[in-house]
């Protein structure tokens, strides 16, 4: 094993050093120390080793790790230099040239579809509900009915701000950067007795960056507490949501699926509206796109925060809100919401 890992040292190296572009050198990176890396497909056989051996390994492992993550960054350095030279060579601007005048105003896509989905609950009674993004454990995971061996809390997928630190007298309980809003209804439900008809939109946190994912991005999640509450019910709320935002065509289906703070759990898909679902890119040929995840509250969550159940029950569900403003609106990539080009804010006018 130990010679598998130091040839990998060697064939991480080279393939460092002919990488040409950014890009080309981050697809190097997730080959080599990637969650599905070679790295990591060496490390999951340390289970067959002896304790000393393991020892061996593992330190050994680390120094690879070290070396080749400073290797890497020594490495975008120098492409990142290079390409800002050949742009600078490359480019010349004349800056005598009067400025162009820019004078609409626009608001950021993530706030106006942030607005116009609120908006659309508002008219069924929700009220908005804001929260922490530096959470507890207990509000992100324990009090969702979240096991602590879901894979959830694990470090690849979690930002921890600190963990077993105190916080206060005797508070040792992790803190995170939060990874859903849900701790929101969690908070509100403590809070407010019912009956409770909230919406909890705002920025989340995971570990997960590609093409089409960001570390930061948004969610905006509703909550109902009601009597007599059923999954027909949810299914009309949702609908109605649907033909709103997108269109009066919009049809919707609900999809049997798990969550942990639900049961029944359902994925919700919309019928595609760039298609009619006759089946596009968009779709993936489908006719349907996914929507949101919802399901009715299971009653773990409201043993947590004393509500009495089944006197009381409801549902529960959540959406991306770039993703809502990629379907609604065509945006490419998730990666034009965060460049912060204002020749792309200006498509969006208020």
């Amino acid at each position: 094993m130990l010679e598998k890992i130091n040839a990998l040292f060697d064939q991480a190296q080279k393939a460092i050093t002919e990488a040409s572009t950014p890009p080309a050198l981050y697809e190097v990176k997730v080959q080599f120390l990637g969650k599905s890396g070679s790295l990591s497909a060496i490390l999951k056989e340390m289970g067959k080793l002896t304790p000393d051996e393991r020892k061996t390994i593992g330190k050994r492992a680390n120094e690879v790790r070290d070396l080749l993550e400073e290797a890497f960054s020594n490495r975008e350095t120098t492409l990142k230099t290079s390409e800002m030279n050949k742009k600078l060579q490359g480019e010349r601007l004349d800056v005598t040239l009067p400025a162009v005048p820019r004078n609409s105003a626009s608001l950021h896509l993530i706030t106006k579809v942030t607005q116009e989905i609120c908006d659309i609950f508002a008219r069924l009674g929700f009220a908005v509900r804001l929260g922490p993004h530096v959470e507890k454990d207990f509000y992100n995971f324990d009090s969702l009915n979240i096991p602590p061996d879901h894979s959830s809390r694990d470090l690849q997928d979690t930002f921890y701000v600190n963990d077993g630190v105190e916080r206060g007298p005797g508070d040792l309980s992790p803190w995170i950067l939060r990874t859903h809003t849900s701790p929101v209804q969690i908070r509100t439900l403590l809070t407010e007795k019912p009956p409770v008809r909230i919406v909890s939109p705002g920025g989340v946190y995971r570990s997960d960056s590609d093409m089409s994912h960001s570390p930061h991005f948004h969610q905006v999640e509703g909550l109902l507490v009601e009597r007599n509450v059923s999954m027909a019910d949810l299914k009309g709320v949702l609908g109605f949501f649907a033909r709103e935002f997108f269109g009066p065509e919009i049809k919707v289906r609900l999809r049997p699926s798990y969550f942990p703070f639900v049961e029944p759990g359902a994925e919700v898909d919309a019928s595609c509206p760039f298609c009619k679902s006759k089946g596009c890119g968009m779709c993936k040929g489908s006719g349907w796109i996914e929507l949101a995840g919802c399901g009715m509250i299971h009653p773990q969550v409201f043993k947590q925060v004393g509500v009495a159940y089944p006197e009381w029950n409801g549902f529960a569900f959540g959406m991306g809100i770039e993703r809502m403003a990629v379907v609604k609106y065509g945006v490419p990539h998730i990666g034009l919401f965060y460049e912060n080009d204002l020749r792309f804010l200006e498509q969006y006018p208020l």
